[in-house]
């Protein structure tokens, strides 16, 4: 469905689906040579795409413009192995797990600054961006403490605005109905604005954008109104120095009918408000030496009301402050990565408590390259919490190119998730938290091979992720005639196995010049999973949410153009949940594009399925936008 290449930092459409009306022999070039050129910029590390040995997927600005979506969490609905459970439209509130993963054990990056929510992971989606300020999305699986850190236990999604080339002012706005009717006779709808101003000159280059999507809801208690504004600078004093900025707001207000406690909470409302702002700095310090030091701080408040209009309110108020100093350092045999992070966390609820936590963190990385053909990289991360004391986390991996556009990789790496607070000391009618809880552990091990180059395009890849002190909520019925009567208590339960593969492939169509369409691309992603939890059988406790999984997930697209402005896309997802019903996706979008201006038309959820993403938050049926998008100069 997307590009699966291998690194941290890239822009590669390797499946051309989605990107654009040139003939296949133009793509195939132009990929050849962005593959020989791209430098995958990580942490501490950074190389050629093609020399880098795990698997990510891409999700280009291409793609992002003519994908039948309307928010980043549609768009990451499409990639195998994600599992998006979404509460309603807009991606009002979204939680995402990888490969099985639960929704807390998943790490969100935006321009590499972590937005881990010790709250909860409920409300890491809460984020600043638009579509419109997206530049491409870096999904990488797998366990990767050596790369990020804490918390990215089974993966992490890097989210990478666009830094601007030019000056310029654009806006785009869209409409959407289900055309139904709600309790007061009123149509459902929903419209979006937005505008994005740059302004480059020399060697600075400032972006602000800011937008508002607001909808009256599909079903009882579900409007929303969300609005947020961005900002985002690079500096450069010469070629040996350069400071990034970053700074934005989001206020998220929405109807939480069926969101987490339903039957009873139909009338609940929750505000969620985030502050973020980053500075960071690249500066060559001589030939081999290259430092990045970076500083941030995320603010997020909570307000959650458990029937209107302030009947059980729970407000929470999330301090967060992370220090890095990153290090490269390249040698006459290979090149060395190390550095250094510190990240305070505070929190003052009216549920969960006042609390603190600090945790220190020292990595290193040694990449080598034997030869043209095979090359290996070697790290860990060494890790102090205040509350968990000392741990270590290394991490492998190798490539081998058969030929130039055909490799095999495999990786090993480990992982930890520090339980959040919710779990630790969270407090209900239905739930008690539990502050004994150890924190989760992962050991994953993966294989594979790609082919990233000419009209036909694949990967396969197979993996297998152990997680030990796994956290789940669950009931000890032992004695009790009536487990209704028993609160769930988050426990480190059992330990999870998973194994699992992916497939992907696309294939581009190039036509005879003077025919109605101009190009015509296939793709599609199926991804399958077997998860096992192990504990003890004679065991008398419930679980909730271990067999919550996907099973298999299918994505398919097919995009054309044709009379050279005109593109038709159509996106299908089939899901198999283990505890649910299976059900299949269609959305379609026809466009008119000029280079100055798009208008586009939008089908969602074609064939009007009722299906269920989270908890019982029934999702929208059908859904028709319309919508324009414009470049003032």
């Amino acid at each position: 469905m997307f590009a699966i290449i291998s690194g941290k930092r890239a822009l590669i459409p390797l499946f051309l689906g989605i990107c654009g009306s040139a003939t296949a022999q133009r793509q195939d070039t132009t990929i050849s040579k962005y593959l020989d050129e791209v430098i995958v910029q990580e942490n501490r590390l950074s190389g050629p795409v093609k020399a880098v040995n795990r698997n990510i997927t891409i999700i280009s600005r291409k793609q992002i413009d003519e994908m039948p979506v309307s928010s980043l969490s549609e768009i990451l609905a499409y990639v195998p192995g994600l599992d998006i459970r979404q509460r309603g439209p807009e991606g009002v509130q979204t939680d995402i797990g990888i490969d099985g993963g639960t929704f807390d054990q998943t790490l969100i990056l935006l321009n590499g600054v972590k937005i881990t929510d010790p709250q909860t992971g409920h409300n890491i989606m809460n984020l600043p961006v638009s579509l419109a300020d997206i530049d491409h999305i870096e999904v990488i699986r797998g366990a990767a403490a050596r790369v990020y850190g804490i918390n990215a236990l089974n993966g992490a999604i890097n989210i990478v605005t666009q830094q601007a080339k030019t000056s310029g002012l654009a806006v785009g706005g869209s409409l959407g109905s289900s055309f139904k009717n709600n309790e007061n006779d009123r149509l459902y709808g929903a419209y979006t604005v937005n505008a994005i101003g740059s302004i480059v000159n020399g060697g600075t280059s400032q972006t602000l954008s800011a937008g508002r999507n607001q909808g009256n809801g599909y079903r009882y208690n579900t409007a929303y109104d969300n609005y947020r504004a961005f900002y985002q600078a690079a500096f450069n004093n010469d070629s040996l120095h350069q400071f990034n900025v970053m700074a934005g707001f989001v206020n998220n207000t929405y109807g939480a009918n069926g969101f987490y406690a339903a039957p009873g909470d139909k009338d609940s409302k929750e505000t969620v408000k985030t502050v973020i702002a980053a500075v960071g700095n690249t500066s060559r310090i001589n030939t081999n030496w290259v430092m990045a030091p970076r500083i941030s701080y995320r603010y997020a408040k909570d307000d959650y009301i458990y029937i209107k209009p302030d009947k059980y309110r729970n407000l929470h108020d999330t301090h967060i402050m992370d220090a890095e100093l990153n290090n490269t350092f390249t040698t006459g045999i290979g090149t060395f990565g190390a550095g250094l992070e510190a990240r305070y966390e505070h929190i003052k609820s009216s549920n969960l408590g006042n609390h603190e936590r600090t945790n220190f963190g020292v990595f290193g990385e040694y990449k080598s390259f034997v030869d043209r053909r095979f090359n290996f990289s070697v790290g860990g991360y060494l890790n102090y919490n205040t509350n968990y004391g000392w741990q270590f986390f290394p991490g492998a991996d190798v490539g081998f190119n058969i030929t130039s556009d055909l490799k095999l990789f495999a990786n090993a790496s480990t992982a930890q998730r520090i339980p959040t607070y919710t779990d630790l000391y969270y407090v209900s009618k239905d739930i008690i938290g539990n502050d004994k809880l150890r924190p989760e552990k992962a050991t994953y091990m993966e294989a594979g091979i790609r082919k990233f180059k000419g009209n036909f395009n694949y990967s396969a890849t197979a993996f297998y992720r152990q997680i030990s002190d796994f956290i789940d909520y669950v009931k000890d019925t032992a004695g009790v005639a009536d487990p209704a009567t028993i609160k769930w208590q988050p426990q480190n339960f059992q330990r999870a196995d998973v194994k699992g593969f992916s497939l992907t492939a696309g294939y581009n169509f190039q036509l005879q010049p003077g025919l109605v369409f101009n190009n015509l691309s296939l793709n599609a992603g199926y991804n399958y999973l077997s998860p096992t939890f192990k504990g003890d059988p004679l065991s008398t406790k419930i679980s909730r949410y271990v067999i919550e999984s996907l099973r298999h997930q299918f994505t398919a697209n097919v995009r054309a153009t044709f009379l050279h402005n005109f593109s038709i896309a159509a996106t299908t997802r089939y899901c198999m949940r283990v505890s649910y019903k299976d059900y299949t996706i269609v959305d379609a979008r026809i466009a008119y594009s000029q280079p100055r201006y798009q208008i586009y038309a939008d089908v969602n959820n074609l064939t009007d399925v009722s299906y269920i993403e989270s908890n019982a938050a029934m999702m929208p049926g059908r859904w028709v936008t319309v919508g324009a998008k414009l470049k003032l100069f």
